[in-house]
Parts: C-alpha cells; sequence; structure tokens
C-alpha cells in the first residue's frame, strides 16, 4: 500500500535532546554524591521511559523501589526547569514536515516521553503545529514497542495501519511498526546504530530527513 501517514518517534529522531536529559540526570546524581555519566553514554539509557533511564543510570545498590521513585520525583522537577536549554530539531527536520505537510502528508508522534513532557516540547519547538496528534506515555496506554500507541494515533488520524510509515532512531521504534502493522524505518542521525535499527527490524534506513521524501514522490 502506498503510504499516506507518517508517525515519528520524537527524541533522537525530530530533535536531539539528549544533552538536556544527560545534564538533568547527572544533577540529580550529583546532589546525592552518586557517580554521573558522560553525555554519550546516555544514548545507550534512554529510548523505554523515564523509570529505565533512572535504573540504568544508577549504582545497582542505590535501585530500591523507594529510591527510584525518589530520583523520578527530582527528575521531573529539574527537567521542567532544563529541557528547552540544548534541545532543538535536527537539522533539515523542519524543512522536511514543511515539506510533509505542504503535501497533505498526515503526521503524529509517539514517544516514550511522559505525554505532559511530550505535547510541551512538540508545541514549542514545532510551532506551525504540523501534526494532527501527539501521544506521549500515560498510565492508560502500554509504551513502545507496544502497537497500541501507534495504532490509537493512526486511528485519530483516520488512516490505514499498512499505509503508514514509523520513523524513529532505535529498534523499540522498529519493533513498534512491526507489531502496529506500519513500515518501520530508521534513522540514522539519532541515538543508536544502524546494526541496531536493523536488527529491530527496519524495512528502510534513512540516512538525512530530506531521504523522507522519497517515500512520497
Amino acid at each position: 500500500m502506498k503510504p499516506c501517514a507518517v508517525i515519528f518517534d520524537l527524541d533522537g529522531t525530530l530533535i536531539n535532546s539528549l544533552g538536556d536529559i544527560a545534564d538533568t540526570m547527572n544533577h540529580i546524581l550529583a546532589i546525592n554524591n552518586l557517580p554521573v555519566h558522560e553525555e554519550d553514554q546516555y544514548r545507550y539509557f534512554i529510548g523505554d521511559g523515564l523509570q529505565n533511564l533512572i535504573i540504568r543510570s544508577l549504582p545497582e545498590d542505590y535501585r530500591s523501589d523507594k529510591f527510584v521513585s525518589e530520583m523520578h520525583r527530582a527528575y521531573g522537577v529539574e527537567y521542567r526547569k532544563r529541557c528547552l536549554f540544548k534541545t532543538r530539531p535536527y537539522p533539515g527536520i523542519v524543512t522536511m514536515l514543511e515539506t510533509l505537510s505542504m503535501k497533505g502528508i498526515k503526521m503524529a508522534v509517539l514517544s516514550n516521553k511522559s505525554d505532559e513532557f511530550t505535547r510541551y516540547m512538540v508545541s514549542e519547538l514545532f510551532p506551525d503545529n504540523f501534526f494532527s496528534a501527539v501521544m506521549g506515555s500515560r498510565n492508560d496506554t502500554p509504551r513502545k514497542p507496544d502497537p497500541a500507541g501507534a495504532l490509537m494515533l493512526a486511528k485519530q488520524c483516520e488512516i490505514e495501519p499498512a499505509c503508514c510509515l514509523f520513523i524513529g532512531d532505535s529498534n523499540i521504534d522498529m519493533r513498534t511498526g512491526t507489531n502496529a502493522g506500519m513500515l518501520p524505518v530508521g534513522v540514522l542521525w539519532g541515538f543508536r546504530t544502524e546494526q541496531e535499527l536493523r536488527d529491530g527490524g527496519a524495512g528502510s534506513i534513512v540516512t538525512h530527513p530530506g531521504e523522507i521524501m522519497s517515500f512520497f514522490p
């Protein structure tokens, strides 16, 4: 079926948020006298929700449910201050979104970032309202790679899953696209490697946002 719509992952796909995420986590680690991490390490800590980011960032003997919950609350407070300090759309993203919009391609965003932060950051970084629907992690919907969120967005956009691209930078995104019956497309400007994307089931790989236009001639 000819593609007619796109669902995008957010972090590592539309926006480079690595610096603000790393700075936030390192700040709350430091004030608890815990070791911090190089920014690049966070590429492999993020992608499947804040809880897992925190657990991976902590030393093993600090991973009790109580302490993780405390760090979760502290992260939310600090990230609210920092989330737009460094975070910006990747080069070429806005032009690509403008072109898709002019072609009448329906677009949505699905992230494992909290729904609150997902909606806020999309509205701040993409004020031209490119997206028909935006969804982050919510208590009533399983996170990626479960297909529930992707299928919900497809229904909201009134499109068949089979005509939708699912574009992201991780194996979680590739598995989500596959599980939802969409075409998973991996991007190489994000946080993870080409090998991870291929192992995750990427149907196609793109190296620059402009290449996404080839799916909509």
